[in-house]
């Protein structure tokens, strides 16, 4: 690992090269922030130590030309001013953290050693992560430092983009792995059956509680709560909430003790929050405790570059879910999936694979397997062809769709207008319009 340190005092340089070499660093040293661009134009550093305080180029002005030519380094700024103000403003600059001269060695080395864990681990998430775009390697990079965190964590993005499958990586890349994956989608839950959900009920709290019901926060013990579609989430139940990430305890339904929780709370949603606390839907103090760490996944238009990647893992997927040895996409069925927008993102893109998978012919997939929304027409060598399937109707092809993403969902009429990104009300008039209660 290549580090850079940046000071104008030479026994300062001298004596940091020399401590930090014995640790096993490979070090340069620069005399002010000038000669120090100079390096860094020329070389690849892990990390940067930097004197605030240097004639020509000081340790503030380098981090704001580091920021605007695109160099990321985590940088520790070093100096004999021990003013807060400093301090701040170096954080404020992009700095990871700030010592006052003169300093116990051991303070920087542990710092710095802090700094060769976290880039050991993101390059070996890195070389794990094969082939994929260079905006999803950065998101996965980001979910495993996440990961190592206990914070609450907002994972945004249109329906189907997987947010819950993200949940779960957070999940299964964090210090308890093996403890409990609660998972509860808030959409379409009545308030009383949402809080009942939530926080369980004791024994008699209302007409039909029979027995003592625990809820998912008391099932998650030192695990993960995920909250699908937060901004469902009634007002009512949005400010007992904030009292469980206040007070890390909460009381069941009907009870008159606080039971203390350990549980991590990530939450999920489509919809922008920010513009729901300004209407007034959803509050604002709840919405900072949940917003601590977020993020956001891109639509699958945005990424295409992973489609192949996509296709290959979901056909492995469906092959073991239906019993099958599919292995394969023609040139054809490949050229038309890649001109599609996959409005639906990953969710259709599984759609439309197991749809083709259960008329396919052998062991590859062909563009008359394909149904795609857009009447089935695509480009394939620069000449247009159409599917020889009858096409249907708008309507059948509506129909199809709900009775498939019904069938998918067991019948929760929630998880299935999520999947088609409609609301539970459409979903609910459709089928009455289409009779499909039995």
């Amino acid at each position: 690992m290549k580090l850079l340190i940046v000071d104008d005092e030479v026994n300062i340089r001298e004596s940091l090269k020399m401590i930090l070499e014995q640790e096993g660093y490979d070090i340069d040293c620069a005399e002010n922030g000038l000669s120090a661009q100079r390096l860094l134009n020329n070389n690849k550093y892990n990390a940067g130590i930097f004197d605030l305080k240097m004639p020509g180029l000081n340790g503030l002005e380098l981090l704001e030309w580091m920021k605007e030519t695109g160099i990321l380094l985590p940088v520790i700024m070093i100096s004999a001013f021990g003013q807060v103000s400093d301090a701040v403003q170096a954080l404020k600059s992009g700095a990871l953290d700030y010592i006052v001269k003169p300093f116990d060695p051991d303070i920087l080395i542990d710092k710095i050693n802090l700094i060769r864990e976290d880039f050991d681990r993101n390059t070996t998430i890195t070389e794990s992560l094969g082939n994929i775009s260079p905006l999803m390697r950065k998101l996965e990079i980001r979910i495993a430092r996440i990961a190592k965190s206990r914070s609450t964590v907002l994972i945004t993005g249109e329906s189907g983009v997987g947010k819950e499958v993200a949940a779960k990586e957070i999940h299964n890349l964090s210090i308890n792995p093996n403890s409990p994956f609660i998972a509860l989608n808030m959409g379409g839950l009545s308030d009383t059956l949402a809080e009942s959900e939530l926080f369980g009920y004791e024994q008699g709290a209302f007409t039909g509680a029979n027995k003592l019901k625990k809820g998912m926060l008391e099932l998650a013990g030192e695990g993960t709560l995920f909250l699908d579609e937060i901004g469902e989430m009634p007002l009512s139940l949005q400010v007992k909430l904030l009292r469980v990430l206040q007070e890390k305890a909460f009381r069941r339904v009907g009870g008159i003790s606080d039971i203390k929780i350990n549980s991590r709370l990530i939450t999920a949603t489509n919809k922008n929050l920010e513009e729901m606390v300004k209407e007034g839907t959803f509050r604002e103090d709840l919405f900072y405790r949940l917003n601590v760490a977020r993020i956001t996944l891109p639509p699958l238009r945005d990424r295409l570059e992973d489609l192949q990647m996509l296709v290959n893992k979901l056909i492995d997927k469906l092959n073991i879910k239906m019993g099958l040895s599919i292995k394969t996409l023609s040139s054809r069925a490949w050229e038309l999936l890649k001109g599609y927008t996959y409005p639906g993102n990953i969710r259709e893109l599984e759609n439309i694979l197991e749809r083709a998978m259960i008329f396919v012919d052998g062991t590859e997939i062909d563009v008359a397997d394909l149904e795609l929304p857009e009447n089935i027409i695509g480009i394939v060598n620069d000449k247009v062809f159409k599917s020889n399937k009858t096409v249907k109707t708008l309507k059948e092809s509506e129909k199809d769709l709900i009775i498939h993403a019904l069938h998918r969902w067991e019948g929760n009429r929630s998880r299935a207008a999520e999947e088609l990104g409609i609301s539970r009300r459409t979903i609910i008039n459709k089928i009455n319009e289409y009779n499909l209660e039995e």
